[in-house]
């Protein structure tokens, strides 16, 4: 084989040959993926449906050879798949910097807590861990994390991202406070619930442990306190 992997556009010729790759390349992986939620004849007509004028879809090949392939969107890098005859050979790397170059302002993943091998590659490509999830979400409902590399401005790629999370963190808290001011008009006494309030702090520290519970705990005892004083 070629030491240099060529990179060139997708065309549909490409597509059958995408879908063996991308089906070698997870079973492959053993268990760092989790059992596959189609079958492969429903993968490779899925890949072969694949509309490429909605995907930025790149080829790697050696000695003429499709081994590997990207596919991405403006904002997302969807898959990154490398046969395994021709893993360990820089395909891997040649691709994502292909797709690091055209997304200057940032890049999103989503990778299974499972694959360590991906998450490891991705780290050493500056990637970051933002977001983990029990896979409820996703078809194989396996744990899964959300990567990003915040591209040439990392100040401004995660606070553009803080600001969005700022908008959703706003929109909780006007839900706890009317839910607070409903359930103070109905409820048989004024006093708190020590216990409930303990329980909704275990609770919300199982969702970002590292936070830790006690500082959760401090957290929770602010929001209800504020929300009742607003409900008064």
């Amino acid at each position: 084989m070629s030491t240099e992997p060529v990179l060139r556009p997708a065309t549909a010729a490409d597509l059958p040959a995408l879908a063996e790759v991308h089906l070698a390349a997870r079973a492959a992986a053993g268990p760092a993926f989790p059992p596959a939620a189609h079958p492969d004849d429903e993968v490779r007509a899925w890949v072969r449906g694949w509309d490429l004028s909605a995907y930025d879809v790149r080829v790697a090949e050696l000695d003429g050879r499709v081994v590997g392939y990207s596919r991405a969107t403006p904002t997302w890098l969807d898959d990154l798949y490398v046969a395994p005859v021709a893993q360990g050979r820089g395909v891997g790397t040649a691709l994502l910097r292909d797709v690091l170059a055209g997304h200057r302002d940032g890049v999103g993943l989503w990778v299974f807590e499972s694959n360590r091998p991906a998450r490891d590659f991705y780290a050493r490509h500056g990637f970051v861990a933002l977001e983990r999830t029990d896979g409820s979400a996703n078809e194989e409902r396996a744990p899964d994390i959300r990567l990003v590399w915040p591209g040439s401005d990392p100040v401004a790629c995660f606070r553009a991202m803080i600001d969005e999370v700022d908008l959703v963190l706003g929109d909780v808290l006007a839900r706890r406070t009317a839910l607070t001011r409903a359930v103070q008009a109905v409820k048989p006494t004024g006093e708190r619930d020590p216990r409930r309030e303990a329980e909704i702090a275990r609770r919300v520290a199982d969702v970002v442990p590292e936070l830790g519970r006690e500082r959760v705990a401090r957290i929770v005892d602010v929001i209800i306190t504020e929300s009742l004083d607003a409900a008064r």
